[in-house]
């Protein structure tokens, strides 16, 4: 329990970090749910955190009819990291985007992995991909960065080509770590 609480905080903190440090000064966005939150933030001023939690909801419901243990660490952790985006939303390194486009989406991958590896999540598509994952062959982070590039995809015509080209890489950056984070820590003991 500790370890999982533990995970959660440090994993939101990741997301926090990598997406308000590295991703928001360029206008880039990462993947899923927090992508689509980061879209509303550039263009209406929303609160990135709290839009990721409320897009998040369907799928928190869908978690408590599949997985009820995976519902629990996804509520928490849905709400962890929606205060962490938002809190730490002031603080921005001055990087030039292609190294903010690698660092952010390792972050963010860092975070996510760590946080699938102990049955959280942050509630978005990461979800999903856990839930994918279980019932095929693919890879958690081939799973992520499908999804992910789905959204950046649906940025581009209002962010333009740049943002989706260096979003491309924050994704598959992301899903990288993300895949070697929770694949890596799983050949280990599991975690109840």
């Amino acid at each position: 329990m500790f370890a999982r609480i533990a995970a959660m905080i440090i994993g939101s903190g990741l997301i926090g970090i990598g997406v308000n440090g590295f991703l928001v000064p360029h206008h880039l966005l990462d993947g899923g749910i927090i992508g689509l939150a980061l879209i509303l933030h550039y263009y209406f001023d929303f609160q990135t955190g709290l839009w990721s939690a409320l897009l998040s909801i369907p799928l928190i419901l869908y978690a408590w009819v599949k997985d009820r243990g995976q519902f629990h660490g996804s509520i928490y952790g849905m709400i962890v990291t929606a205060v962490f985006l938002d809190l730490l939303a002031p603080y921005q390194f001055p990087l030039p985007i292609w190294l903010s486009a690698i660092l952010g989406g390792a972050i963010c991958g860092i975070g996510v992995g760590l946080m699938l590896r102990y049955k959280t999540s942050t509630g978005g598509t990461d979800l999903i991909a856990y839930f994918i994952a279980k019932a095929t062959p693919l890879s958690i982070g081939l799973i992520i960065a499908i999804l992910d590039g789905i959204i950046v995809l649906i940025g581009f015509q209002t962010l333009g080509l740049w943002s989706v080209v260096f979003s491309s890489i924050t994704i598959l950056s992301a899903g990288l770590l993300a895949n070697i984070c929770y694949e890596r820590l799983n050949n280990g003991s599991v975690p109840n």
